[in-house]
């Protein structure tokens, strides 16, 4: 398999709270597969990390070649597309000379970025793209497992 198309999200109930993350994975317009999880207590941002994170390694070891994810996180997309270089030259400091949070899931997805073809693309939430309001419904599920 060439190109596969990848819609990721992730959440909270609370921030800190039970979260969930989710990724749908489609070839030529078809569902191929999709996977999530969640944790009891975590953040929205490192929910959304994870989907990404765990959708580049799954897709890696299917010998995909190239990939596109689409993210409703512009924290996501703006972090591995323009701050992180910034952020790596500082020492992993922001702007504000604070230490980057996030900062082992930012370093995990650096390297996935950098050894795979990867196309960023922000869509807006909850805005009726199939696949992610798809993500969305998964990981609402995920979170509701830690709510019981």
């Amino acid at each position: 398999m060439d190109k596969v198309d990848i819609f990721t999200d992730g959440g909270c109930s609370g921030n800190p709270g039970p979260g969930g993350w989710a990724y749908v994975m489609v070839s030529d317009g078809n569902l191929m597969s999709y996977s999530s999880g969640g944790e009891a207590l975590t953040t929205n941002n490192k929910m959304e990390l994870t989907a990404v994170i765990r959708a580049i390694e799954d897709t890696s070891v299917m010998g995909v070649s190239e990939m596109s994810i689409s993210t409703d996180s512009q924290y996501v997309k703006n972090g591995i597309t323009t701050w992180i270089f910034n952020w790596k030259k500082n020492g992993w400091k922001t702007s504000s000379k604070d230490p980057v949070k996030n900062r082992e899931l930012w370093e995990q997805l650096d390297k996935l970025n950098a050894a795979n073809k990867i196309r960023w693309i922000w869509v807006k939430g909850h805005a009726g793209i199939k696949y992610n309001e798809m993500c969305d419904s998964l990981v609402r599920k995920e979170m509701e497992k830690f709510q019981k």
